[in-house]
């Protein structure tokens, strides 16, 4: 089976999950010392992503159990579960962010700034290694939690380069001002993966399938008359699955071809699950209609 890369999901999002449990016990730690109100507000922050990493950790790691009758597809779909609780929880910190960044423009206040720069530095390393290890990663939960560790990375380059500055000039304003525009970019894209984990819970047709394009193909392949009933939706983002009711033209019985070159239209590394049911252009099929195709806005099945 051609999913490999989801063996290194769990160690990826475990790495990273230890990377920033630990530093956010040095934060607090360092929020104390430098008596900074601003590193201990981004240590409540960082204590939510950590608890965060840890559900999409412990649901990626659920996801790789086998079908039951229950779960007829497995417990991969709990994967998107982790990485919705985790943008979720992400937007939350988002908010908590902007508001006290808010707060802060209308009234800035001193910072230490040696203490600032050393816990910046370490911030940096930290949440670096945690994003370059999660971002080998592919699925959609690793891709939410990649953005949990580069608001986080770069927030604490905000911080060194706004401390760097406040040790030159005495514009205390400046810390504010870079981290709600990182809030905003992070925002967006957390948010664009968050459409993409509702898209899959929704079953829309899997991301970069074209479904009309592959009806055409489809009815062209010799012996073919139309094609209804079709369904397509994504288990979890990477692993795809399509049944359709196949009409051969009366008098053409290679059903086996058939299937064949249908298949041969899906990519083999995404569709993992595809059924054909073939029938004749003369039998009463009660699902099919009038007009073979479908409405590609309406071709949504519920998981068994």
């Amino acid at each position: 089976m051609p999913h490999d890369h989801h063996h290194g999901s769990s160690d990826n999002l475990k790495v990273a999950f230890f990377l920033n449990l630990a530093f956010t016990i040095i934060e607090i730690i360092g929020g104390i010392w430098t008596n900074s109100i601003a590193i201990l507000s981004d240590a409540v922050h960082d204590l939510g992503d950590s608890l965060s990493l840890g559900l999409a950790w412990y649901f990626d790691r659920l996801s790789k159990k086998g079908r039951t009758s229950q779960l007829t597809y497995g417990y991969r779909r709990y994967r998107l579960l982790g990485g919705l609780i985790t943008g979720l929880v992400l937007l939350v910190g988002l908010g908590f962010v902007l508001w006290k960044s808010i707060e802060r423009l209308f009234d800035p206040q001193e910072v230490r700034v040696s203490g600032m720069i050393a816990l910046a530095v370490l911030g940096v390393v930290f949440n670096g290694a945690a994003v370059l290890r999660v971002k080998r990663g592919s699925s959609l939960t690793e891709k939410l939690v990649s953005w949990h560790l580069i608001e986080d990375a770069l927030g604490w380059v905000v911080v060194l380069i706004g401390a760097g500055i406040m040790a030159i000039w005495d514009v205390p304003i400046v810390d504010p001002i870079l981290s709600i525009g990182i809030s905003l970019v992070i925002l967006w894209n957390v948010g664009r993966n968050l459409k993409k984990v509702a898209a899959v819970f929704l079953q829309t047709t899997p991301e970069g399938f074209d479904l009309e394009s592959f009806i055409d193909q489809a009815t062209e392949i010799e012996g073919v008359d139309s094609l209804h009933h079709i369904h397509s939706w994504s288990i979890d983002g990477e692993s795809h699955v399509l049944s359709a009711h196949v009409v051969r033209e009366d008098g053409k019985a290679d059903d086996q071809r058939i299937r064949h070159e249908i298949r041969g239209l899906l990519n083999d590394s995404t569709f993992e699950h595809i059924t054909l049911e073939m029938e004749s252009a003369s039998e009463d099929c009660p699902q099919r209609e009038e007009n073979s195709d479908p409405d590609p806005h309406d071709h949504h099945e519920p998981e068994s």
